[in-house]
């Protein structure tokens, strides 16, 4: 954790600091605890969508990245390996079907 002098430097410096890499200023949003968890709110003007979202660690930062469910199949149909053995003859061994007229 941050000693208290450092933070109130950050909150005093923060107006000079520089725009996010998109050119978005960015924000300070307020930490609570929701029971054991510890939950962010996040302003209005930078909701995700959805109702999910990734959440993993990049260094000492914390990424929130909606989660897009159509792109997740698309990603992993992508990472499979396309099958090179034959598909197996699934009437291979099945009497034959009689015709039945009506």
């Amino acid at each position: 954790m941050f000693p208290l002098a450092s933070l109130r430097a950050v909150a005093y410096a923060w107006p000079m600091l520089p725009e996010h890499d998109r050119g978005e200023p960015h924000r300070v949003a307020r930490l609570f605890r929701n029971g054991r968890n510890q939950a962010v709110r996040i302003p209005r003007e930078l909701e995700l969508p959805g109702e999910e979202v990734w959440l993993y660690r990049d260094g000492d930062k914390l990424v929130l990245q909606p989660v897009d469910k159509r792109s997740q199949l698309l990603e992993l149909l992508a990472r499979w390996k396309p099958i090179e053995d034959p598909f197996p003859d699934v009437d291979a061994g099945l009497t034959e079907l009689d015709d039945i007229k009506p």
